[in-house]
Parts: structure tokens; sequence; C-alpha cells
């Protein structure tokens, strides 16, 4: 596909801001995937596009949490792999698997994400009590939030960081850092399975991959001075738009 050099810039500049996005809160394909539409991609080609810079705005950021400590590589290694294949069967069945039902229940659950970190107490960046263990949460949380990615992928950050927080009891900037090791690994996945049905625009996909890899880059560093105290508003503000969208696409 042919896009000018206008249109190209403006699609790198879209995803320098959800780069940035994304690596606090998710929700850059809020930002990305209208502006692949808007550039004359076809629906199924934006979605796998999103997926080839996501991956590298994803992996940015995971490194920065890493390198800062917020996150064990080696020991989040296998949860990584289970997100990694999840995504990977969630992208080849799509046409398999009905999803219909999905898209109205989406919105309520991520308005009440939303108003969780919004009105809930005490979400500071200290752990907390944990309610299932490391092993339990990678072998029933990772693999349902993971293969969602795959089929859908929208909110999928907020899910991993709902359960972190709950389930495995993580603070705010801890569980941030290791939803996007587990984001870049079922984004990964599902770029896979896009791959193998011949959908991404390669290209351009690469090229918006820098624009992500400076947001991320960016909103890493911001997350990591701010903590909670940036993290929380914006989750918030990306669950009731992503929740507005899917509203207005159904309706």
């Amino acid at each position: 596909m042919d896009l000018g050099a206008e249109i190209v810039l403006a699609l790198i500049g879209a995803a320098m801001a959800a780069g940035f996005v994304d690596a606090i809160a998710g929700g850059g394909g809020l930002i990305t995937i209208p502006a692949l539409m808007l550039a004359g991609v076809p629906p199924a080609g934006a979605l796998a596009t999103n997926k080839v810079q996501a991956v590298f705005g994803a992996a940015t950021a995971a490194i920065a949490y890493a390198r800062a400590g917020h996150v064990d590589l080696r020991r989040q290694a296998g949860a990584a792999v289970l997100a990694f294949a999840a995504g990977l069967i969630g992208s080849l069945a799509i046409s398999a698997l009905p999803t219909g039902w999905l898209r109205p229940v989406l919105p309520v659950l991520l308005i009440a994400i939303a108003a969780y970190f919004a009105l809930k107490r005490g979400l500071t960046d200290a752990d907390r009590r944990r309610r299932l263990s490391p092993a339990g949460f990678t072998a029933l949380v990772v693999p349902v939030v993971g293969l969602y990615d795959g089929l859908l992928g929208a909110g999928a950050g907020s899910f991993y960081m709902l359960g972190f927080v709950t389930l495995a009891g993580y603070g705010v900037l801890k569980a941030t850092a290791h939803t996007k090791l587990l984001n870049f690994a079922s984004n990964l996945g599902s770029l896979a399975g896009f791959a193998l049905a011949g959908q991404p625009l390669w290209l351009i996909g690469l090229a918006m991959a820098a624009g992500q890899v400076l947001g991320a880059s960016l909103g890493a560093r911001l997350a990591m001075r701010g903590g909670a105290r940036v993290i929380k508003p914006l989750l918030v503000v990306t669950c009731t738009l992503m929740a507005m969208r899917l509203l207005w696409d159904a309706f």
C-alpha cells in the first residue's frame, strides 16, 4: 500500500503518542488503529499493522522497567512464553471462535476497571496481600488474557493490570512493569498469527515502530518517576475512552 510521506509522518507521530500512553496505562491502540484506518488501511490490515508497531513499544517499555529493577525477566520467562502461545492461538482462531458475545460485555468490564482504580482506596506502589500464587496466576490468568489479546486485543493491558493488582497483590508500578512484559509477549504471538495470514503492512508498521520506541521510552520514564500518582489517573482515562470507543462502534 502506497501512502504519501505526510501520512507516514502523521502515523509515526500517532505511534509516538500511543507508545507514551501504552507504556504507562495501556490503550495505545485507541490512537493508532483509528489513525491507520483514517489513512485508508482496511480494518483487518489496521489491526495486524497495529500489532507490528505495538510490539516494539511494549518491548521498549518492558526493557526499561526491567533495567530499573521493576520486573525480573528471567523469573517471568515462563509466563511470557505462555502469553506468547495464547496470543498466537487467539489470532489463529479469530475466524473459528465466536467473539460477538464479548463485544457488548467489554465496555462494561472496562468501565468497572476504571471505577476500581478511581475509587479503590490504598492502591499505591506498595505490594499487598496476594490471592494467587505466582504459579497459579501464570496458569489461570495469563493464558486467558493472552488468548483474548490475540482474539480482540482492546483492553488486554488493563486486564493484565487488574489481575496483577487484585490477584497477585502487586503495587501499581510493579503491576505496570509486569503488564508490559506480558503484553509484549501476547502481542508478539498475535503478530505471528497475523503474519501467517499475510495481513500486516510491514513497511508502515516498522516506520511507526520508530515513534513507538521513542514514546514508550518517555512514558516508562514518567511512570517510574511518578508511580501510582501518574499511572492510576491515566489508566482510568484510557479504560473509559476504550469503553466509549467500543460503544460507539457498536451503536
